[in-house]
């Protein structure tokens, strides 16, 4: 090759080296204007303002941040016994007690009111957000819009970014105060917007649902939520049990699995505790409603130890579709129960 032809070449490999990234990056962000282009006209045309819109958008660029976290699910898989020990804390559990105490009487009315257990709602609101402490800060409209425009769950994330625009529009939270979590999630419930929107509660007729800072709004919007999952005040949701080594869990899986929630995939069929007690199940008596059905959580290789689990097991399931999760709400409304 020539050397003038050689230096030429060489060059311009350098070029596309150092421009390349650059050019990329444009290309991603033209892209990305035009996805919140489209959303825009989409949004406009469901009704919200066109200022809702250019306001929440006006410089907005995309997080990479977010496509981060995305891309590293599921999380590492922790046992049943390690998650519930970072989560149902002794810490966790005292601080639990002062709110339900502190709080007696709003949660009490706000229970009364939806049919729900008071104690529950102190539980959701502790694991979800520490009893408000933290709440997230990523910007909403900036990691929905981001993942929205990522193909891998567009059409979820695009959804749910609509839903925020709207919550801007009704006023409930101010644009630069709409922080969160990466995936959305918001205030002390961490509610989805499209949650939010279907469930939130303005309990105390302020003209706002504000679930970021107001105690009786969230309150009463988890209790909604529970109460339109099909909660049963008084149902209970399990109890810790001890599985035989030689019991055949195979054999005691169900017809059938529901669709809707894969934490269900873990689940043996539902007996009655005497049931369960024929196939080595000690489960006291008065624990469980003895005329109800339970499942089993299938344990974890290596454990004996697991869960019968019915009542509102699966309206908890609805909140967070985790059977660890479910579990952690479940043992720490009864701790605060236990310590009232």
């Amino acid at each position: 090759m020539p050397l003038l032809i050689r230096i030429l070449f060489v060059s311009l490999c350098c070029l596309c080296c150092v421009c390349g990234p650059a050019l990329s990056e444009e290309i991603d962000r033209a892209s990305f204007a035009q996805y919140l282009d489209r959303v825009q006209q989409q949004a406009i045309s469901q009704g919200i303002s066109e200022r809702t819109v250019s306001t929440a958008f006006e410089g907005l660029l995309p997080d990479p941040r977010v496509i981060t976290f995305d891309r590293r699910q599921p999380e590492f898989v922790q046992t049943f016994e390690q998650y519930l020990n970072a989560r149902v804390s002794t810490a966790r559990v005292a601080e639990a007690r002062e709110q339900f105490v502190a709080n007696r009487s709003m949660l009490r009315k706000i229970a009364a009111d939806y049919g729900v257990d008071q104690e529950y709602l102190v539980a959701f609101w502790g694991l979800e957000s520490s009893f408000g402490r933290y709440q997230g800060k990523y910007d909403i409209i900036r990691s929905l819009a981001t993942l929205g425009h990522d193909p891998r769950r567009t059409t979820f994330f695009t959804r749910e970014l609509l839903a925020a625009l709207r919550i801007l529009d009704e006023g409930h939270v101010p644009r630069a105060q709409f922080m969160g979590g990466w995936a959305g999630a918001m205030g002390q419930n961490q509610f989805l917007p499209s949650t939010f929107l279907n469930y939130a509660v303005d309990y105390d007729g302020d003209g706002r649902k504000n679930i970021f800072s107001d105690r009786q709004d969230v309150w009463a919007s988890i209790a909604n939520y529970l109460a339109r999952h099909g909660w049963i005040q008084g149902a209970g949701w399990g109890t810790a049990v001890s599985v035989p080594g030689g019991l055949d869990l195979d054999a005691l899986a169900p017809e059938s699995i529901p669709t809707g929630c894969r934490a269900l995939r873990g689940h043996t069929r539902k007996m009655v505790p005497s049931e369960w007690r024929e196939r080595g199940i000690d489960v006291a008596a008065g624990i469980l409603d003895e005329d109800a059905p339970w499942a089993l959580i299938r344990p974890d290789e290596n454990e004996t130890k697991s869960y019968l689990v019915g009542g509102n097991f699966r309206a908890i399931l609805s909140y967070n579709c985790a059977n660890k999760y479910a579990v952690s709400v479940g043992l720490l409304a009864d701790l605060i129960r236990e310590g009232d």
